[in-house]
């Protein structure tokens, strides 16, 4: 996970007591819509020590760090329903740039998975990551930081890619952590929709998973298409998170 989100420990702080960590905020970096950007890949408190405010006093000591190694915005995500963390970050000066849904199932209970019929026209086969890279224009809107394409990048090792091939060209593809049920990417070039491409993918994505569960995290609220196809195969809304921003 600290690889796929560009965990950086140089800009990674915490806060001690008695030499030992209370607090941390574990920073990641690269880019974001082209612009360098910090995110939250992992913050956490001591029980004992939270509502002291120690979190908002290592994210405000890290600010001239981050700004320092060229920096200029730090992004997050945040349950919709943790008020008081959102209210924090507001205070701060972050906005709320979009909505996220996001999706669980058992495999058990996946529904019409088996139903799907094979068009012989497409084969589902593995992929190099390299040609889920060059299929960027496949998306219908920009993934979210843990699943976008430099995420990918960073860990291709531990990722599974499937590509759905027509006439030798990638039509569709799909990108998988066998081993987290995580479903990070699933897309389809617009030429070659209601074809049932992006079915066959899941489908084959569920069936290669080490988990008992697949799990589809980040998709825009406002977004109809895979919401309609997890709706469709009994994939429900597991929670819904806030992406905020803050500009340097």
């Amino acid at each position: 996970m600290l690889i796929r989100r560009g965990y950086e420990s140089r800009l990674s702080f915490a806060a001690f007591a008695d030499g030992e960590i209370v607090a941390f905020t574990l920073n990641g970096v690269g880019q974001f819509n082209g612009i360098p950007t910090a995110y939250d890949t992992g913050t956490g408190t001591v029980k004992d020590y939270r509502g002291q405010g120690i979190a908002g006093k290592i994210f405000s000591h890290s600010l001239p760090f981050l700004k320092e190694a060229g920096i200029r915005q730090y992004l997050l995500e945040v349950l919709q329903n943790n008020n008081k963390a959102i209210s924090v970050y507001r205070k701060m000066g972050f906005v709320t740039t979009r909505e996220f849904d996001c999706f669980r199932q058992n495999i058990a209970e996946i529904r019409n998975i088996d139903s799907v019929r094979p068009d012989t026209a497409f084969r589902i086969e593995t992929i190099d990551a390299d040609a889920v890279l060059g299929a960027k224009t496949f998306c219908d809107f920009t993934p979210s930081w843990q699943n976008g394409f430099e995420s990918i990048e960073r860990g291709k090792p531990g990722l599974i890619c499937l590509g759905a091939i027509h006439s030798d060209r990638l039509v569709g593809y799909g990108v998988i952590d066998r081993t987290t049920g995580d479903l990070t990417q699933i897309a389809v070039d617009r030429e070659f929709r209601c074809k049932g491409i992006a079915s066959l993918l899941l489908r084959e994505a569920v069936s290669m998973m080490e988990t008992g569960f697949i799990k589809v995290l980040n998709i825009p609220a406002d977004d109809s298409t895979l919401h309609s196809l997890l709706s469709d195969r009994n994939i429900p809304l597991m929670n819904r998170q806030y992406e905020m921003i803050l500009t340097f």
